[in-house]
């Protein structure tokens, strides 16, 4: 089965996506960075950079960043977000079903919250030819905290699952059942190791909107003339779980660090 390829998936969810989505911690991104042996001479390559979340922050530390995107609306999302900060990036829009030519190696490639949407193990057997012999790949996301505070997310889910796609789970894109850890444990990068950090933020309301809206199961463009109604339903599950107008959010934020030796 051939993992599809939808390049312009996330068009329309551009403006919600570095807005609302959670942020990767400065914590966490330090620890991996050392984590990988990294220096200011090392490249490293964000796979799936978005509007240039791990991006700009790793050009921040010092690395060479090649950021890839498919979505021309993303590249000029990381492109601006990277001005903003003062640093240099090298973008291309590309994909992982087509990587340039002429780039790395990198000592490090990111995948955050991207692995997904592609073809995982042609994905690695690329990326084996652009990482270094000391290098690692490593997937970036978060994950839910079981905890009362986080209540009003499984509700959220379930909304979505109302309104928005469903049957875009990892097994189902590439069917392939194996786990991201098995699929790496099987590739040229067996040696995994995980680190996390776990945060605490208080969301407004609006913000809670928009996140929903930066998912591409539930862009505007997806759910369409049901838009209104998804919000509508959005806002009153909201009131109920915050009536004074704010969510309480527990996330762990993690890397999944994939390696050639251990």
């Amino acid at each position: 089965m051939n993992t599809p390829f939808e390049p312009r998936r996330f068009r329309t969810t551009v403006e919600f996506y570095a807005r609302y989505r959670l942020a990767y911690p400065d914590a966490l991104l330090t620890r991996l960075w050392e984590f990988a042996g990294l220096t200011t001479r090392d490249g490293v390559l964000d796979l799936g950079c978005g509007p240039g979340l791990l991006a700009v922050p790793f050009a921040k530390l010092g690395a060479r960043v090649t950021a890839i995107d498919p979505e021309p609306g993303m590249i000029e999302a990381a492109e601006e977000a990277a001005h903003a900060a003062g640093v240099n990036i090298e973008t291309w829009q590309a994909s992982s079903f087509a990587l340039p030519d002429g780039i790395g190696p990198f000592k490090l490639v990111t995948m955050g919250r991207s692995f997904h949407w592609m073809d995982r193990a042609k994905t690695l057997r690329a990326l084996d030819h652009l990482v270094s012999q000391d290098g690692a790949v490593a997937l970036l996301g978060d994950m839910r905290v079981q905890t009362p505070e986080n209540s009003w997310r499984e509700k959220m889910q379930r909304i979505s699952d109302e309104y928005g796609e469903t049957g875009h789970s990892i097994r189902q894109r590439d069917g392939d059942k194996r786990s991201n850890e098995t699929l790496l444990m099987d590739s040229t990068f067996p040696h995994l190791s995980r680190i996390s950090v776990l945060t605490r933020h208080e969301i407004p309301v609006e913000d809670v909107i928009g996140r929903a809206f930066s998912m591409s199961r539930t862009s505007k463009e997806v759910v369409g003339a049901r838009a209104g109604e998804f919000e509508a339903k959005l806002r009153a599950m909201l009131a109920e779980e915050a009536p004074n107008g704010v969510v309480t959010e527990i996330a762990e934020l993690y890397a999944l660090i994939a390696r050639r030796n251990g």
